[in-house]
Formats: structure tokens, sequence, C-alpha cells
């Protein structure tokens, strides 16, 4: 067994981040990773069946994280897209499957319905992963797909309780006989012992789960909370399990009943680990269960059932796209994210196969179908980010120099939240502006409130000169991207040395390399107002409110002096190491004594009874480095 544990952990670690380098994906280089420990490359590990089953717990977990993340207004607010767009994707897609399986194909009507009902389902775990890692999950894309899914996971629920139907009676006596508690209940008696299970899931989230989590919390035993955590996702998936509902949903509803609780983002990061975890394995072991030798012999087959599998569903989805009004470049997102099987496909198989609605060659050929769509998904979506939304920003030229105003006042490049509060307060105080900004979006948004902004980068020194950079009299770089920043201000120096500069600096790292090119007119973008809020925290921890304020300009005059005098050792890590570490001492020791000084102020009086001096103006200075 711990064998078996280091081939995929090694596997993983060797493909994950190789895949990430070359712009892959995690999902890919998990799938690669079992293609090459699968028993039809190095052969390293054999029947995936039993590990696929723990696996699918990964997506067990990640349903109930993303429950986490939906308050119940925000999920009622999702019932349109949820019901119709996901309620007509898993009809329309189910029903031509049906129709190309029975009518083309000459199946049974029996097996084109059950094959066309699985592959109407997606990858749930593909799919949240990779928008989540592209950033796209909040997208009007991310959350129709999600809207889909979370049907298609409903949907398993009657899709299970269909495919004994569809089997001949004593088989299915004997196939499901063991598959849940209450299948030997009549229908109704199931229906309110399922209802009654989500009603006691909701109630318990609801009403039971923030004691019990308080009284653990208690403990103070971070591994006892880890614990508990899991043992209510597994608990949850146990039950929904032994009454034949689908453990994903289960967990889902229950995240989204505690999605409002006090303990939500301690169960988010102790689930998180082992939820990445179990998705690995899951990837690992769809990879590995791809059966090479049939697709070798049947390759013409199965890339065409392959590819119609695809094809099938994208006119589906990119059709319902355009009936629900979703914008043209997200229509193609929300198509290219959900034209694949699913894990839940696996499951279903496993289930028809029992019941023989499938025959073994069937069973054998739509797991590789399936298994084959799956490892495409993250293909489909790097043709989507490296191909069409190239095309579309290439599209999208910059404003023509002559389109874009100039100032002699003040240019910013870059008009963010950082730029704005900048711009705000010249433009109130009567400077005119020159705006810059390299994002499309955001320049819309501006333009929607009446901002004057122009689509333009502030490196290219032709848009630069057009907003004015000859007669301006100071340039404000404010965009995010610190390696951007350095461009400006360097091309800035060179063509328009007359031009002050003031700019955004990233960390304390890109405030060194902006001394470095002769700018000492920066601001680090967090620094001031985690100052303010560590102000806020000594005056919550006892402190008088002018004692704490006090302390924060000391720091705040010591960090900034520190900054321009270890300017010249940043880079030697030795020499910089012994000075930070001198200085933050040094600090502590000045902070200590003012401390003590204003203790013994408060106290002191001089012999006309006025309070003695303050001593802020003669505070000692040296400085630590914390940033």
């Amino acid at each position: 067994m711990l064998e078996m544990a280091v081939i995929y952990l090694a596997a993983a670690i060797v493909a994950v981040p190789i895949a990430k380098r070359l712009g892959l994906g995690s999902v890919l280089g998990y799938l690669i990773a079992g293609i090459i420990i699968g028993p039809f490359a190095f052969g390293l590990v054999g029947d995936q069946t039993d590990v696929m089953h723990f696996a699918e717990f990964g997506v067990v977990m990640m349903l109930f994280l993303v429950g986490l993340e939906l308050q119940p207004s925000r999920l009622w607010k999702l019932r349109h897209s949820i019901m119709g767009l996901g309620g007509l994707q898993v009809l329309l897609t189910s029903s031509l499957f049906f129709v190309v399986g029975y009518f083309i194909l000459n199946l049974r009507w029996e097996t084109a319905l059950a094959i066309g009902l699985m592959l109407a389902l997606s990858s749930t775990a593909i799919v949240l992963q990779t928008l989540a890692e592209k950033g796209w999950i909040k997208q009007e894309a991310g959350q129709n797909a999600f809207s889909v899914l979370l049907f298609q996971d409903i949907a398993v629920i009657p899709i299970l309780a269909l495919l004994p139907l569809l089997a001949f009676t004593e088989i299915s006596h004997v196939a499901s006989s063991h598959s849940n508690l209450i299948e030997h209940l009549p229908v109704y008696a199931q229906v309110l012992i399922s209802l009654a299970t989500i009603a006691a899931i909701i109630f318990s989230g609801r009403y039971i789960s923030a004691p019990l989590f308080r009284y653990i919390a208690e403990t103070r035993l971070r591994e006892l909370f880890t614990l508990f955590a899991l043992f209510l996702v597994i608990v949850i998936a146990v039950v929904m399990q032994k009454i034949g509902l689908s453990p994903a949903l289960g967990t889902f509803l229950a995240g989204v009943v505690l999605a409002e609780s006090e303990f939500r983002h301690e169960l988010e990061v102790d689930i998180e680990p082992f939820k990445g975890l179990l998705l690995g394995l899951f990837f690992i072991t769809v990879g590995a269960s791809i059966d090479f030798p049939l697709l070798i012999e049947q390759f013409s087959n199965v890339m065409i059932f392959v590819m119609g599998l695809i094809v099938i569903k994208a006119l589906v989805l990119y059709a319902l796209a355009y009936v629900f009004n979703i914008k043209s470049k997200q229509k193609l997102l929300f198509t290219l994210a959900l034209a694949q099987g699913g894990e839940f496909a696996f499951v279903l198989l496993s289930l028809t196969s029992s019941l023989e609605i499938l025959t073994v060659e069937q069973t054998k050929l739509t797991t590789l179908v399936v298994a084959i769509s799956m490892l495409m998904a993250p293909l489909l979506l790097m043709f989507y980010e490296k191909i069409i939304n190239r095309e579309d920003n290439a599209q999208q030229a910059f404003d023509e120099p002559e389109k874009i105003e100039a100032t002699k006042n003040v240019i910013i490049a870059g008009y963010g939240r950082f730029g704005q509060v900048i711009g705000r307060l010249l433009t109130a105080q009567g400077y005119h502006l020159s705006i810059l900004d390299h994002s499309p979006s955001q320049i819309e948004l501006l333009r929607r409130f009446g901002n004057k902004v122009f689509y333009g980068d502030a490196a290219r020194k032709d848009l630069l000169e057009a907003s004015g950079a000859n007669e301006a009299q100071l340039l404000v770089i404010a965009i995010d991207d610190a390696d951007k920043i350095l461009e400006i201000a360097t091309l800035a120096q060179k063509h328009y040395p007359g031009l002050k500069i003031v700019a955004r600096a990233i960390d304390r790292r890109h405030a060194y390399q902006l001394m470095n090119l002769g700018i000492t007119a920066f601001k680090r973008e967090t620094f001031d107002s985690a100052l303010n809020l560590g102000v806020e925290a000594l005056a919550l921890l006892g402190n008088e409110q002018k004692n704490a304020e006090r302390a924060g300009r000391i720091f705040a005059r010591h960090d900034n002096e520190s900054l321009v005098a270890l300017a010249s050792l940043w880079g030697d890590d030795h020499s910089y190491g012994i000075a930070v570490r001198q200085r933050t001492a040094d600090l502590k020791q000045v902070l200590s004594t003012d401390k003590a000084e204003q203790d013994k102020l408060n106290t002191c009086r001089n012999s006309d009874g006025s309070p003695c001096e303050d001593s802020d103006k003669n505070a000692v200075t040296t400085a630590p480095i914390t940033n």
C-alpha cells in the first residue's frame, strides 16, 4: 500500500509542475501522470476501480467547499440558470445522444437511453478546478457553467433511480439488492425518507453544528477541529449514499447551510488540502484507466465517438448560451468548458454494467470515450485561452495617439483602485488629467460612470507622448504590475527628463528597484493601510489612542528611513540579513523606551502644573525591515 502511495505521489510531483510550467494546467498534469504510471504505459499500477471509488470522495469535498462559498440568497439568485439552463442542457443533450445511439448505431433503446443520460453529464471536478485556476469562475460563463454542473449533480439522483427500470426485472432485483438500505420500501416511503434526510442535514447545519463547532474550537486543538470537519463531510456522504442519493449533493447542501456560519473560513482551510489531494488522485486514476490496447485496436471509432461527444454537447451548449443571452465571448468559454464527459459517468457505468444494460465491450468503449474527452477538456480551455482570447485582445487595438487628450498637468498610467484615489484628489484640486489604462473591461466600467479614460499602454512612447509627456508636470504610475512600472519609469526618464514621476511600489523589493532608478517619490501600496490598522490594533489592546498613533508615527518614520539607509545593501543577503535583525531589535528598544517615557510624562508635571514636554520629536531613529 505504501509503495502505491509513493508511486502516485512521485508521479504527481514530477508531472504536475512540468504541466503547469508548459501552461497545461494542473488537471492535465494529473491526467498525464496517470497515463505514465498506468497499466498501459509503465505498468506501475494495476486496476484503478477501487482507487477511483476512494478518489471520487475528492469530488464530494469539492462540492462541500463550493457550497461554503454560496450563501442561500446567492443560490436563490441562480435558480433560473440552474433549473432552466441546466435542465435544458441535460434534456436536450441526452435526447440527441439517444437519437444517435438508437437510430444510427442501432443500439437497444434501453442502452441508447442509458448512454445518453451518462454522456449528458460533464466533469464537475475538471471544470470547476480549471475555471478556478484560470480566474474565470466569477465570470458570466463560469457562473452559468457552475449552474449547469449543479443541476447535473442533482440529476444523478433520478438517473440512478431510473437505470434499474431499464434492465430485465430479474437482473435488476439481483444486481441492486445491496445498493441502498431503503430500496425495498415503497416509492412514496423512499421519497419521504430522502426528503427527511435532506431536511435533517439542513436543520443540523443551521441549528446544531454551530454549538458543536464552538465546543470543539474551545479545546484549542487545531487537529481536533480538522478531524471534526472531515467527520462531518464523511458522515453526510455515507448517509446520502446509504439511502441511494448523491453524496456530493448532500455535502453541497451542508456547505450552503454552513456558508453563513462563523466557522466557514476555518472549514475551508481545513478541508481544502484533503480536497486537493483526493481530486489529484481522482485525475490520476482517470488517466491510468485509459485502455490504450482498445484505443489502438479501435482508434478511428474511438476518435469519431469522442469528437461526436464533444461536438454534440458543444452545439447544444452554444445554442443554449445564445437563448439565455450569454455574451459573445462568454458563449464560447461556457461551451468549451462543459463539452466533455464527466466523472459521474463512471459511477453510472458500473451500475449499467451490473444491470447488463450495456455489454462488457460497450462499457469498455464508453469508459474510454469519456476518459479521453476528459483528457481533452483542459486542452479545449487552453485553446480558448491561447488562441481565441489572444485574437480577441488583438482586435481591441489601443486608442490612436491623435484620439488621446493631452494634458499640461498630470498623466496617470493605470486607473484601478490605487490610481483612482490619486486621480480624484488631483481633480478635486483643479488639475487636468490625461488617463491611460490597458484593461478594456476597466475602461468600459470607468466610462460608464462618466470618466474620460483612454485605452493605451503607457510603456509605448507614442501613447505617452500623445498624453502630453513633453509638457506635463507629473507622471503618476499606478498600475499593479511591478515590471511594467519599472518599464514606464525608465522610458519616461530617458525621453522626458523634465517630467516628475511618482510611482506605486508593490513591495519593499520593488521600492528598492525604483530607488535604483532614481525615483524617490513612491508609496508601498499596502504599507499605510497596514500601519493604520496596526494603530487601531494597539488601541483595541488597551493603549491610549494618542499613544497608539504616536507609536505608528515612530514606526513609519523609522521604516522609511531604513528603506533609504539599507538600499545599498539590497542584493547582499548576508549583510542585508544582519542589518535587518539589528534594526528590528533597535526599533523594539526604541518603542519600548518611548512607551516608558510616555508613561512617565503622564504623571510628570512642571512647577506651574503644566504637563512635561512631549519627546516625540526627539525619538531615536533606528529602523526595522517589515515589508
